[in-house]
């Protein structure tokens, strides 16, 4: 018995199916995508790559993974939602199995590729399928049910299983686990039978647009994952990446603003003024969300010295505040209460909260210290992130769904990117100038210096060393303190600076907010 003759009274089960498969198939993303926040030193060792052969197992996902958005929404009105869900689904799950099997740099390289073209395409026609399929007045619910894999997943959960795999088991099993999560969602949505959608006007392929926008998102991407490594514009690839991408980019525009642009994102998105304000939102939003998603574990493991997965349960408890906020939000916007954009405030001022009070941590503090601003955190990303999906979506036709749903990914991904390369930078570039002016202090004619090193040469002796390796000893044992303060200092100032990014961004999205809304009270 279909979906479309099932009894009222009888669809709750198939249902919950269908919610289910979706949620575990975004699940099976946001795990391949976060794959290299914990694991990147034991593939490296494992598989003997070079650091530039590393580099594309994280930047030729992400690459592919923008251009897969990029084509999903093409793909959703020219095929069947349902069936392709289920293909890229699939796709995910045999990368993933054959690349727990390879020790190969170069196969390696190449499944992540294939990975990040069918999370791509997994995510946006999921989440598109998901939000046809049912009413419009249950779309919080739905947003939330979804984000469980897309959003919370990556920002709180993922972290803490693949700390855990990487120090009791190895980083194949990540890949095989996630092959078994994208089976286990395939094979439910085979269960779950289709779900009736409407119809949808099919486009023509934009050869154009995509080539240009898939050229300049790849070539940003590479920008900003490797920029700090290469230290930017000192490096020419660099320079002549960030051409290519500028060229790509505004010819994409060029093309978009002809009166016949093609049917890739065209202009007529933005023609929905909830929907611009959102989009310039989500990249404030993604860099918050995964710019503290990485600065938390490095900050534990350099600082802190904690393993992979002490690292990775920092963030675990974050993500049952995340997941309340979320369906706090939802209930209450599903039911009436408040209109999405209420929530959106209250989840900025958590974020930055959090972010000022892990500015203060040290190298003393411990997961007890960090745990009130991680669930700060949490509930603020929860609050967040529904209602500035909402606040895109709710405006727009079916029609424009899954554009609008991309685009938005796409804003929050390079967002993301942005995001994290900027706190690379700072972290880096901040270590180096606190070592240079710390360790001025540290000199032999420094009477403080020498009192600290007898105290410590004075110490190892007492327990059985020779005077001549004590004092080498203590030495190193001043150096190391050193390193740790600049670290800690480094670390800090790039808090400090997540808080700062909505000091100054809370005023230009108001203005903006603002001015949208004069624009479209006059048309």
């Amino acid at each position: 018995m279909t979906a479309m003759s099932t009894p009222s009274a009888q669809r709750v089960s198939p249902g919950a199916v269908f919610a289910a498969a979706l949620t575990l198939a975004a699940v099976s993303e946001a795990v391949a995508s976060s794959l290299l926040s914990l694991g990147a030193a034991d593939i490296m060792g494992d598989t003997h790559a070079t650091p530039d052969e590393s580099a594309w197992l994280n930047t030729g996902y992400t690459a592919l993974k923008l251009i897969g958005f990029c084509i999903a929404p093409w793909l959703s009105a020219r095929f069947n939602l349902n069936s392709l869900v289920l293909v890229a689904t699939l796709m995910m799950a045999v990368a993933c199995g054959l690349a727990a099997m390879t020790a190969d740099t170069g196969a390696l390289a190449a499944l992540r590729m294939m990975q990040g073209f069918a999370g791509g395409v997994l995510v946006i026609s999921g989440q598109t399928l998901f939000m046809l399929a049912s009413p419009r007045k249950t779309w919080p619910l739905v947003l939330a049910l979804f984000a469980l894999g897309s959003v919370v997943t990556p920002a709180a959960i993922a972290p803490a299983i693949q700390g855990w795999l990487v120090d009791n088991r190895s980083w194949a099993w990540i890949f095989t686990g996630n092959a078994l999560i994208a089976m286990v969602a395939a094979g439910l949505l085979l269960m779950s039978d289709g779900r009736p959608l409407p119809d949808l006007p099919r486009l023509r392929f934009d050869w154009a647009g995509f080539m240009t926008l898939s050229a300049g998102l790849a070539c940003l991407t590479y920008l900003f994952v490797q920029g700090d490594r290469w230290n930017w514009f000192r490096e020419p690839r660099i320079v002549w990446l960030a051409v290519a991408a500028l060229s790509a980019l505004l010819a994409f525009a060029a093309l978009k603003a002809r009166p016949r642009n093609g049917s890739l994102f065209g202009l007529g998105l933005f023609d929905f003024g909830d929907f611009a304000f959102a989009f310039f939102v989500s990249f404030v939003a993604g860099a918050a969300l995964f710019g503290s998603a990485y600065l938390i574990p490095a900050f534990a493991v350099s600082v802190l010295g904690l393993t992979a997965t002490d690292a990775g349960m920092l963030l675990l408890p974050s993500g049952g505040l995340f997941i309340a906020a979320m369906f706090l939000a939802a209930f209450l916007m599903q039911t009436g209460r408040i209109p999405p954009i209420a929530t959106v405030p209250f989840g900025i001022t958590l974020i930055m909260l959090a972010m000022w009070l892990l500015a203060g941590s040290n190298m003393q503090s411990g997961a007890q210290d960090m745990m009130t601003p991680i669930l700060l955190r949490g509930l603020g990303l929860g609050f967040l992130f529904l209602s500035i999906q909402l606040v895109a979506f709710n405006s727009l036709p079916d029609r424009h769904l899954a554009a609008g749903i991309a685009l938005f990914n796409i804003g929050r991904q390079m967002g993301g990117l942005m995001g994290v390369a900027a706190l690379e930078t700072l972290v880096s570039h901040g270590a180096a100038l606190n070592r240079s002016v710390l360790g001025a202090h540290l000199t032999d004619g420094n009477p403080a210096v020498a009192e600290r090193l007898g105290d410590l040469t004075a110490m190892l002796a007492g327990k059985g060393m020779d005077a001549t390796s004590a004092s080498q000893m203590a030495g190193q044992l001043i150096g190391q303190m050193l390193m740790g303060q600049v670290n800690t200092i480094s670390f800090n100032a790039a808090f400090y600076s997540v808080a700062l990014l909505f000091v100054l961004a809370v005023p230009l999205l108001i203005v903006l907010k603002i001015t949208i809304s004069h624009m479209f009270a006059k048309t």
